[in-house]
């Protein structure tokens, strides 16, 4: 039951990414992008690791798809930008890697479910997922890298919110 659920939840993930790169507005890349961080959760609670999934789905799916779609939108992207790509290289070389990525996929899928996986086998422990553990590493180990990127974000509103302000304008 766990290996149906966990293929379900891994070939919505693989369809999501691709409609994140194969999708023309923005707009509709970032929902399916949604999805995909949705299905990440699935797979986390799958795991055993339901605050890991929470946090996946409040933070990521919530919070930074949301600063994303509001960038998206407050940029107000032209047609004339996101044009087609008029090199052939590109697309030649972008292709090839397509390929072989999914031949990477089909044979690591083709492996594990004739071999099986020892993670698949095991429980997860449960200091894993549990929030005195993430926080601990958080706010002692990790305290510098937080900080910077809560400063990265702040980094990132000021500069959307001069991207929206334009040329000619002086009032905020």
């Amino acid at each position: 039951m766990y290996m149906a659920i966990f293929i379900l939840f891994a070939i919505m993930s693989i369809a999501g990414a691709i409609m994140v790169i194969t999708l023309k507005s923005p707009v509709s890349s970032a929902i399916a992008l949604i999805f995909v961080l949705c299905c990440i959760a699935g797979l986390f609670a799958l795991m055993g690791a339901l605050f890991m999934a929470a946090l996946q789905v409040i933070v990521y799916a919530g919070a930074i798809m949301v600063l994303f779609l509001f960038i998206i939108m407050l940029l107000n992207l032209k047609d004339e930008i996101l044009g087609e790509d008029e090199k052939k290289v590109t697309r030649v070389f972008g292709s090839i890697l397509g390929i072989a990525f999914l031949l990477e996929i089909g044979f690591f899928v083709r492996r594990a479910l004739t071999v099986g996986s020892e993670s698949l086998m095991y429980p997860v422990p449960e200091q894993f997922a549990s929030i005195e553990v993430i926080s601990t590493g958080l706010f002692t180990k990790f305290l510098f890298a937080f900080e910077i990127t809560s400063v990265l974000l702040l980094v990132a509103i000021i500069g959307a919110i001069m991207l929206s302000k334009g040329e000619g304008k002086t009032e905020y």
